[in-house]
């Protein structure tokens, strides 16, 4: 560890790990969470549903390939922090304009490194997710325990409000324009875009307060709720105008926090998870068709399968721990899925859902 910049983090129930400042310096709070992808730290850090954590890469080399112009995800970083085993100085790739250390500082993001990411992971997988700190400026424990006690849970935290668009903006189709989709943007990811624009898809994108009235005014073929951060049980508002959007009868699609709101509208629950999902390589069992899909996961809440009433099932589970994974309202043009279709980062299994979302809105 370098004695010119040591950094520490230290969790709510007192473990700290002490390692190396990288990127930007200062002090960082969040809900501390590990993510198991070897590669797409970019998309990573960019994915706006990380917005009030810290994350921890399990891979124990993280930016030998750099950071490039076109793999953001939305706007800007939205990690509060991030940890690594080792940052790498070297970005080996003809696509690289700049260095992972450069990109965390110039967006002051806190990071560190040198820890036992190992050691950290297992205390989150053995305690669960909680709040912790990454500081590089004040290095006593009993000073940072009393910060991250004081500092916001991420239980009952909404922060889709936060990571939203201010205002509506266009996403023109990449082929001759089909249909036109109304997006709420609770942290929408740009892949997401991308992959309705491939399939002939116009995309107005709407802030996450936008009412089902103003939805509905602006004449669209299919609904889209995206994935984003926080606790979906906090944004009762949004849930209100889900139901009469599904009362219209337009074809729905939701992934991530938008499944869980969908679930939500119909009646179910969601609670939070010890630990979440977090990565690319989740099994997921497609009930309907029996195949399994390896997919894109980040999320630390879920939908309760026996909340859900009669006329909502589940279509895919997770085969890790046979949460629900995907669900489908018998009668009304409606599904969802927990994981993360658009990758980016991430294996291409899930793509089909896309394909099925056209075809609900060509029916």
């Amino acid at each position: 560890m370098s004695k010119s910049n040591p950094a520490i983090i230290l969790l709510e129930d007192g473990r700290s790990f002490r390692g190396t400042a990288f990127g930007s310096k200062g002090e960082a709070f969040g809900e501390m969470v590990f993510n198991t992808s070897m590669t797409g730290y970019q998309e990573i850090l960019t994915d706006p549903s990380y917005a009030g954590q810290i994350v921890c890469m399990t891979y124990p080399l993280i930016g030998n390939y750099g950071v490039n112009e076109a793999d953001v995800e939305s706007r800007r970083p939205w990690a509060e922090g991030f940890v690594v085993k080792e940052a790498s100085r070297i970005g080996s790739n003809w696509r690289s304009t700049e260095s992972l250390q450069s990109y965390l500082a110039r967006n002051n993001i806190v990071g560190i490194e040198g820890i036992d990411t190992r050691a950290l992971v297992r205390h989150i997988r053995d305690k669960g997710a909680m709040r912790a700190v990454i500081s590089t400026t004040d290095l006593d424990e009993t000073s940072l325990q009393e910060k991250v006690l004081s500092s916001p849970d991420m239980k009952g935290r909404e922060l889709a409000t936060e990571v939203t668009a201010e205002a509506s903006f266009e996403y023109p189709s990449a082929a001759e324009s089909r249909y036109h989709i109304v997006a709420y943007d609770f942290g929408v990811k740009t892949n997401s875009l991308r992959e309705f624009a491939k399939f002939g898809c116009r995309v107005t994108v709407v802030p996450a307060g936008t009412s089902a009235d103003e939805v509905l005014s602006l004449e669209p073929d299919g609904i889209f709720l995206s994935n984003g951060p926080g606790d979906p049980a906090s944004m009762q508002a949004v849930i209100e105008e889900i139901r009469k959007l599904a009362a219209s009868q337009k074809p729905m699609f939701g992934i991530c926090l938008g499944h869980q709101l969908i679930g939500q509208a119909f009646g179910g629950r969601t609670f939070k998870m010890k630990f979440g999902h977090r990565g690319g390589n989740q099994p997921i069992k497609n009930l309907t068709t029996g195949k399994v899909e390896i997919t894109s996961h980040n999320h630390g809440f879920a939908v309760d399968a026996d909340s859900l009433p009669a006329d909502v099932e589940v279509t895919h589970v997770n085969l890790n721990d046979n949460t629900v994974a995907g669900l489908r309202h018998k009668i009304l043009p409606v599904f969802s899925v927990q994981y993360h279709p658009e990758s980016a980062p991430g294996p291409h299994d899930s793509e089909y859902l896309f394909e099925q979302f056209v075809r609900m809105m060509e029916k």
